[in-house]
């Protein structure tokens, strides 16, 4: 797969984009809804969950001063082990899941589902795996070790 792509887009507005893309065919395909059990309260819950995730690990970035820009994983100058990051190696970019998944729940249509995966998958490939090289090369062993033992989402 061509390089072109990586640590290009910044993950914050692709869930934006992601978000509206899901708004768009949800309006198109209404027949598509479907009825969710505890619609709202799931949404909340998911939503809550997104922003604890963004926000807070947002924080640890600051509070160690390291970058907090995606685009130059190479210019980190701390590896992050603590809090969120203890539980999942990319805690920022498992919020974005979880504010497009209160999204979903509330959108609830089913159009808007395979947006989901692909921005995983988009993720994945062209923001997470040039990030995990990056780090593999500045910090070394402690990168693998921590990589061993945390999962890059859950």
């Amino acid at each position: 797969m061509s390089r072109a792509l990586e640590l290009k887009i910044m993950p914050m507005p692709l869930a934006v984009l992601v978000a509206a893309a899901m708004w768009a065919l949800a309006s198109a395909f209404p027949g598509l809804t479907i009825a969710l059990p505890l619609h709202g309260s799931i949404a909340l819950l998911l939503l809550l969950s997104g922003l604890v995730c963004v926000f807070g690990s947002a924080l640890v970035f600051r509070r160690k001063r390291t970058t907090l820009d995606p685009r130059q994983p190479e210019q980190a100058a701390t590896l992050l082990t603590g809090g969120l990051f203890r539980i999942s190696r990319n805690p920022i970019y498992l919020g974005f899941l979880l504010l497009l998944l209160a999204w979903f729940e509330y959108l609830a249509n089913l159009a808007a589902l395979p947006l989901l995966p692909a921005f995983v998958l988009y993720l994945n490939r062209f923001q997470i795996i040039p990030e995990e090289r990056a780090l593999a090369e500045r910090f070394g062993d402690a990168y693998l070790d921590y990589c061993k033992r945390v999962r890059r989402w859950l």
